[in-house]
């Protein structure tokens, strides 16, 4: 992650406090929102759900805008709204973003396809999302896995495909370890607690993660080395949304024992590619510029600071956000350059998508697996990188 620079630091005596404020006071009423602005969020509770209200009270404090916050229990449940225009901008994952934008998985069904989203800004907190395992195996890196059970859990995709992504660091795929089903996430951590299983994904800071550590098998996160640059090329070539990430935030981590891993930004702001560009340029300075202001209000908030952002990521930035950052000097050449490959890779997805609906089966299971094959067709005829194969 970039840390070159820093937004607004928090100032220890009275009178630099008094005119951090002032600053913010200023820089807010420059700040044009509408009365109510409307995200869809993880479901109440969720780390997500009280970061959207920690910024939410920072809006009405400062702004006197008031955040409407609909909370939603999945993806396709946070980007329904979001779709229909219902709700402004969505505070998601990497489901309604990168692979909504694929048209995989959820995305993947008639009713859905490639959408033509974009990022404002997101959150990139200290914690590594990776394989944890249970520390009596003596597993340490990607290639110790082998032979090893690993926990699949059934209707959960994304968790299954970052573990592919994952394995692949390594050259390996899931037949080079013993494949072992879940009915959930939270089973699959239990699994390793009761010893029918030695590895699933979570994030390290998730409750079950901090459950095996205290547990007798204990716990260790797999390693994923920053100079191995041909096993991170084969990582993002899987998964293009992961980045290197050193952890200081997590079951059995610290900052004097940090996780050389992998992570990718939760939650991510959202919009559709039409959403007016002045609003979502507010929105973004919103964020940036009142950071102070809710960054200690939710664990995890402070993520959102400025010097976190990836501006070369996996989704493409709304052209109100550019302008922000533009206007504030953080946005480069080479981010425009990203931006704009990007984009065109969702200009090919939706005529790969538009050409297949033509003439579509009507059997949902042919239904999918051909529009795989034809999504598939279309990237390699566009020359670019086919990321979940058929």
């Amino acid at each position: 992650m970039n840390n070159s620079t820093r937004l607004g630091l928090l100032a220890g005596a009275t009178a630099l406090s008094f005119t951090a404020l002032s600053a913010t006071v200023v820089a807010a009423q420059d700040i044009e929102l509408p009365a109510t602005v409307s995200w869809t969020a993880y479901d109440t509770g969720s780390g997500g759900y009280n970061q959207a209200v920690a910024i939410g009270s920072a809006l009405r404090n400062v702004v006197g805008s008031d955040l409407r916050v609909l909370p939603g229990r999945n993806d396709v449940a946070r980007q329904v709204p979001l779709q229909q225009r219902r709700v402004d901008f969505s505070a998601t994952g990497i489901g309604a973003s990168y692979f909504s934008q694929e048209g995989v998985f959820e995305f993947g069904g008639r009713e859905w396809g490639p959408q033509d989203v974009r990022v404002l800004i997101a959150s990139n907190d200290d914690g590594n999302l990776g394989i944890g395992v249970a520390a009596d195996t003596g597993v340490r890196l990607v290639e110790d896995l082998r032979g090893k059970r690993v926990a699949w859990v059934v209707g959960a995709p994304a968790l299954n495909e970052n573990i592919t992504a994952m394995l692949s660091f390594a050259g390996m795929t899931w037949d080079d370890v013993e494949r072992v089903e879940f009915p959930g996430f939270g089973a699959s951590w239990e699994g390793i607690i009761n010893n029918q299983v030695d590895a699933a994904f979570a994030t390290t800071t998730s409750g079950p993660a901090y459950q095996l550590e205290a547990s007798p098998r204990g716990l260790t996160w797999v390693e994923f080395p920053h100079d191995d640059e041909e096993g991170w090329a084969r990582l993002q070539s899987a998964a293009p949304f992961f980045a290197p990430n050193m952890a200081t935030e997590g079951a059995g981590i610290s900052a004097e024992n940090p996780h050389e891993g992998a992570a990718y930004p939760y939650p991510v702001l959202i919009a559709y590619a039409d959403q007016d560009v002045d609003l979502t340029y507010n929105m973004t300075k919103a964020m940036v510029e009142l950071f102070d202001e809710y960054a200690d209000a939710a664990p995890g908030a402070g993520g959102w600071a400025l010097d976190r952002q990836n501006f070369q990521w996996a989704v493409p930035y709304h052209d109100g956000a550019i302008r922000y950052y533009e206007e504030i000097g953080v946005w480069s050449e080479e981010a425009q350059a990203h931006n704009e490959m990007l984009i065109e890779r969702q200009r090919v997805l939706r005529k790969a998508w538009d050409a297949y609906m033509e003439d579509a089966p009507s059997d949902d299971e042919e239904f999918l697996s051909g529009w795989m094959e034809a999504r598939a067709a279309g990237l390699e005829d566009a020359g670019l990188d086919v990321v979940f194969q058929p």
